[in-house]
């Protein structure tokens, strides 16, 4: 996770500087992550679409590579940055995107994915007054838990549900 405290253009010039010199090394695994992570940064930080580029980067790296153990959360993004960039039909399409990575994690009995994008989804819904539905899809994902509390997803998981 990025400290968000220096100077964030100058951390993502260097992130991206960094990630150019790993992409054509046998790093591909680890690429994957940070691409998605600096992805999300991009977004983040105002840049939706060059967040958008290295998130289709991913994806079909991943794609090629057959590499899917991160495609949730690589989804995941891809859902956020559509919303971040406020579209015409973004909502259908970030929802589409958070769909797609759930039944993903799903698929790969990835938990920690589930829930991210379950808490990605709840708050989506949420801001779409469908608040039963995002109660109904996090709480079952969320009580599966039975350690982890303090953990950042944990902690976003249970504010949502508690303002649901």
């Amino acid at each position: 996770m990025l400290n968000w405290t220096g100077d964030t253009a100058a951390g993502l010039q260097l992130l991206g500087a960094a990630l150019d010199e790993l992409r054509e090394t046998a790093f591909s695994g680890h690429y994957m992550t940070l691409l998605g992570g600096f992805a999300g940064a991009l977004g983040r930080a105002g840049q939706v679409a060059e967040g958008l580029v290295a998130i289709e980067e991913a994806l079909t790296r991943s794609d090629r590579t057959q590499a899917r153990w991160y495609v949730a959360e690589l989804l995941r993004v891809k859902g956020e940055l559509i919303l971040l960039r406020g579209a015409p039909n973004c909502v259908e399409a970030g929802q589409d995107q958070f769909l797609k990575s759930l039944d993903w994690a799903r698929r790969q009995g990835a938990l920690a994915w589930e829930l991210r994008t379950a808490t990605s989804l709840a708050r989506l819904w949420r801001d779409e007054s469908r608040v039963p539905e995002a109660r109904e899809l996090l709480t079952p994902i969320y009580d599966r838990y039975t350690e982890g509390f303090g953990t950042a997803d944990l902690v976003a998981s249970k504010t949502l549900l508690e303002s649901l």
